[in-house]
């Protein structure tokens, strides 16, 4: 469930205030009566969760209440051991269920947030990695094998008597010749680009299959494939430490961006529908936001040193 953006930087302002040294008694009774709202809760766990703090405001006796009205009201101690059961006596079918996010903590090769490598593999194809992402690499007698647990990934790979097979959550890609592609894990499907040569699809639930070829992006899950669209010339332009903006909307542009930073990065919905125009650089993202704030009139917003926000330059907010 997707959350207001007035609501988020709500609960960012709170955090702000409840981290202060001067937060006083009523500042914290203001917060709890503000949290009480189903959605205000989530946007604080959500502030909570990118903040990275294993316990938030600690020492706070109060800082369990939006976990705490995230349960289901009407729990009870059956309902408890019921989920301590399936944590404990189904751990297998729990460790199967998120198999693959498990396997990008020990992937053979990761990027952290922010980092973009390349690799020759041992064929003499050649591997990008994007931004936080995570990849195992199998090479074996009759199969060149790939897995992308998270994240994206470009290749450009070589013809080889063996195939190429790429697997991800939703399905397994097979290249049989020279191709360039890139493969971007989403949560709950995957967007397939093809820059060159021909790419298999088999979805990993109905076992249906389709071809992309020369020029077109998809997007599937593990039951469906969409519909064709061309490809995007700049899908591939990360590879050079490049996003590239070709009348993109600006929060759409934002999105992207985001995923080359720590903490949260957010777009006022009053400027969200701007145009972005531009090659900008990965490799420093403050410069981007200043770049753009400046050609768009736009204001920056640090509510937080990891919690920044794109608004109007005149706002009351």
């Amino acid at each position: 469930m997707s959350l207001d953006y007035q609501v988020l930087q709500a609960a960012a302002r709170w955090f702000a205030v409840l981290q202060s040294e001067s937060a006083s008694e009523a500042d914290r009774e203001a917060w709890r009566a503000w949290l009480a709202a189903p959605e205000h809760a989530r946007a604080w766990q959500r502030v909570e969760h990118i903040s990275g703090r294993l316990e938030p405001l600690a020492g706070d006796r109060f800082s369990p209440a939006a976990t705490a009205l995230l349960q289901p009201r009407q729990a009870n101690r059956r309902q408890a051991l019921k989920t301590l059961s399936i944590l404990c006596g189904g751990g297998a079918l729990a460790l199967a269920a998120g198999a693959m996010p498990w396997r990008s903590w020990t992937a053979d090769q990761r990027t952290a947030v922010g980092e973009v490598r390349d690799w020759r593999l041992d064929d003499g194809s050649r591997l990008w990695l994007n931004t936080d992402s995570a990849v195992d690499i199998a090479f074996e007698d009759r199969t060149r094998k790939v897995s992308l647990f998270r994240g994206e990934l470009l290749l450009q790979t070589v013809a080889d008597r063996r195939p190429l097979m790429l697997r991800t959550a939703e399905g397994i890609l097979l290249a049989r010749d020279a191709a360039r592609f890139s493969v971007l894990q989403r949560d709950g499907s995957t967007q397939l680009s093809v820059f060159d040569g021909t790419i298999e699809i088999q979805l990993a639930e109905r076992g249906s299959s389709g071809t992309v070829t020369r020029g077109q992006q998809i997007a599937f899950d593990s039951h469906r494939i969409e519909p064709g669209q061309p490809v995007q010339s700049g899908r591939q332009a990360w590879a050079g430490g490049v996003l590239l903006a070709d009348n993109l909307r600006l929060d759409d542009f934002v999105a992207e961006l985001a995923r080359y930073r720590q903490g949260y990065l957010g777009c006022d919905p009053r400027v969200a529908g701007l145009r972005v125009v531009g090659a900008y650089p990965l490799a420093d993202t403050e410069r981007v936001l200043e770049a753009l704030a400046s050609t768009l009139s736009l204001r920056i917003n640090r509510r937080l040193p990891w919690w920044v926000s794109l608004e109007p330059l005149q706002t009351t907010a």
